[in-house]
């Protein structure tokens, strides 16, 4: 029986795998498919670093699974670049790389060249999103709104004065509703 996993991700902690939980397993029992572990990662996909899918590519090295089923090829990789190496990693180790979403399946070399393509088009849309939020910012910018945090207004005379009379930086801060690191930067500024 054919050993299998199932890779999850999800961008936010507002977002919930279930979704993607269900599909996988039922496309895992359709194929006979024993399920031997189940990963998620609640991360951004451009991130580098996650952890469950470190943990997932640790195990395959290990020889722990001989399939892994995704949602979608962009649930996998942060990149194409990214992408084609868990793939070619995948395929050296013999694991079959599985998509539900676009129905693809690593085991023949069409399915190979299809998820390079997919691969491709999943780095296209990524890059279109983060070009809209730039451009969103620009324009919120440009109409004079505040983007991020506001600046925190300060008095820096009345915390220098309070450091001279021998206020240590633990009481400036909370004099002040500042950090430590806020007030210890204003006095060695």
């Amino acid at each position: 029986m054919t050993r299998a996993v199932l890779y999850m991700r999800v961008s936010s902690v507002d977002q919930h795998p279930e979704l993607q939980l269900h599909d996988l397993r039922q496309m895992a029992a359709q194929r006979g498919y024993q399920i031997v572990h189940e990963y998620t990662d609640r991360i951004s996909g451009v991130k580098a670093r996650r952890p469950a899918l470190d943990e997932m590519m640790h195990e395959a090295r290990r020889g722990r699974f001989d399939a892994v089923l995704v949602w979608s090829s962009d649930r996998l990789a942060r990149s194409v670049k990214h992408f084609l190496e868990v793939l070619d990693e995948l395929n050296r180790l013999n694991v079959e790389f599985v998509s539900f979403r676009e129905q693809l399946d690593t085991a023949g070399p069409l399915g190979r060249a299809v998820v390079t393509i997919i691969g491709v088009v999943a780095e296209l849309e990524c890059n279109l999103i983060i070009e809209r939020v730039k451009s969103g910012m620009r324009r919120a910018r440009l109409e004079g709104r505040q983007i991020g945090r506001k600046p925190i207004e300060l008095n820096r005379e009345a915390i220098l004065r309070d450091r001279r009379r021998g206020m240590s930086l633990a009481q400036i801060a909370q004099a002040h509703g500042i950090s430590r690191a806020t007030a210890h930067r204003i006095i060695h500024a």
